[in-house]
């Protein structure tokens, strides 16, 4: 039965309060707000790599109506990864809602624009259960790890590296550093990318991105045209035509498509390849894998997400 202050009568916070500012009073305000909309709020607080992904298995599960994510997009792709591996079909999965706690926040964004997260709190909890968009999911074949924004090889993975411990500067501007500081010395590594089965790129790669949501890092727009719940991936290459030194303002607003040595395309499913033998540095959802392959499998996992979302005229579609 509903309750009188929403549809939700049961949640889960899935609170990683290593994530981002690290700010344990915005936590806690948090906390609160979801208190006051549902009658029984669970609270977990992450303690360890894949604990979110575990609870979130827990919870589809049981008769839990809400998954709340507060963290970063690592936390959020750990809680997605849970509900997807279930084995819970998704009309049975809690429907979840991520908070911005990290520093890109990129799914976030790609939601609710940016809305102020009370609002955004009160909107999908309180009175009739919301919209709900079944987002796509991907896999990731050599490493069986599942990714929700996106995974990306060459400068991509880099800049997150680069950016690891840069905790003096704050959210998004910590990745805007770490790409200000790789300009000067990024050197393309020699690649090819096929989409289902089709080279569509083989030479000189300054990186590659495959999703998923339109931002990565939260600022940039290196996949502008994607959406989330297509059932297909897009992925954007840029050769080494394109100078690196422009290629961060180009990505802020999706003008570095058309330029020369860009590929943009669609499908299924991605492969990524280093061709000179070297190990391919890759990354998904942020979280940097070190490895001794050099080249990776990406499928689309379509619709396995339920994800609380405005309305289809509002900010956020």
């Amino acid at each position: 039965m509903t309750s009188e202050r929403g549809w939700a009568n049961s949640a889960l916070l899935i609170a990683n309060p290593q994530a981002g500012t690290r700010d344990r009073r915005r936590l806690d305000e948090v906390v609160d707000h979801c208190a006051r909309l549902v009658p029984q709020l669970d609270v977990v607080h992450t303690e360890y790599p894949g604990h979110a992904e575990e609870r979130a298995a827990k919870a589809a599960e049981s008769v839990t109506d809400a998954l709340i994510v507060l963290g970063g997009d690592g936390t959020t792709r750990e809680a997605a990864s849970g509900l997807a591996r279930s084995g819970v079909e998704p009309p049975r999965r809690p429907a979840m809602l991520n908070l911005p706690f990290g520093t890109g926040n990129s799914f976030y964004r790609e939601i609710w624009a940016d809305s102020p997260w009370r609002q955004v709190l009160d909107r999908a909890l309180t009175g009739a259960r919301p919209r709900l968009r079944h987002v796509d999911m991907a896999h990731i074949r050599e490493i069986d790890a599942l990714a929700l924004l996106g995974a990306g090889s060459g400068m991509v993975a880099d800049v997150l590296e680069r950016a690891h411990g840069m905790f003096d500067v704050q959210g998004r501007d910590r990745y805007q550093r770490a790409v200000a500081e790789l300009l000067g010395a990024y050197t393309p590594y020699e690649g090819r990318v096929s989409v289902d089965g089709e080279v569509v790129h083989e030479g000189a790669v300054t990186l590659v991105n495959v999703g998923g949501g339109r931002y990565r890092a939260g600022r940039f727009q290196l996949l502008p045209h994607s959406v989330i719940d297509d059932g297909l991936l897009d992925v954007c290459v840029v050769g080494g035509e394109t100078g690196v030194a422009e290629l961060a303002g180009l990505t802020q607003d999706g003008s570095h498509l058309g330029r020369p040595g860009v590929v943009y395309a669609r499908g299924t499913r991605i492969v990524i390849e280093r061709t000179d033998g070297r190990p391919l540095s890759f990354e998904h959802d942020g979280e940097l894998r070190t490895s001794e392959a050099s080249g990776y499998t990406i499928d689309v996992l379509p619709g396995v997400l339920p994800v609380l979302a405005p309305a289809a005229r509002e900010p956020g579609r």
